[in-house]
């Protein structure tokens, strides 16, 4: 029986919940599904230029690991891009590296470095009907 897989440590929580194809009028198809580690590491290695052993030490995970994660994001990108088919990011066992929350009127996600114990102001819109994230 294999171990249970643990946490992958993702540093902020993505800004959108997809992409869809721009101008394709075709039979829409069954969505790709992205997790969020797999965005994580396209993030922290094609973004940002770290190396595999810098991104994996960030996330808290093996090397290999960080190969194998990263190696199904980039199918699940080319299989999105070349059948023209929406991409979705959500799921996935991680856990964020601070308190985050949602902004109820904006929408937008923020940290909260103090862990307030009352609902923190959103900095956007300056909103107090926020919620805290549980993934």
């Amino acid at each position: 029986m294999p171990r249970p897989k643990r946490l992958r440590k993702v540093i902020t929580p993505p800004r959108f919940k997809g992409f869809k194809p721009y101008g394709y009028y075709g039979q829409e198809k069954e969505a790709v599904v992205m997790l969020m580690e797999e965005l994580e590491v396209i993030r922290l290695l094609d973004y940002l230029g770290m190396t595999q052993e810098e991104a994996a030490g960030l996330m808290m995970i093996s090397r290999p690991t960080l190969t194998r994660v990263y190696e199904q994001a980039r199918k699940k990108v080319a299989t999105a891009f070349a059948e023209a088919r929406t991409l979705v990011v959500e799921g996935g066992r991680v856990y964020f590296d601070q308190d985050w929350h949602r902004c109820l009127i904006c929408n937008s996600t923020f940290n909260d470095p103090e862990k307030s114990p009352s609902a923190p102001a959103c900095p956007v819109c300056g909103s107090l009907h926020t919620e805290q994230f549980n993934v």
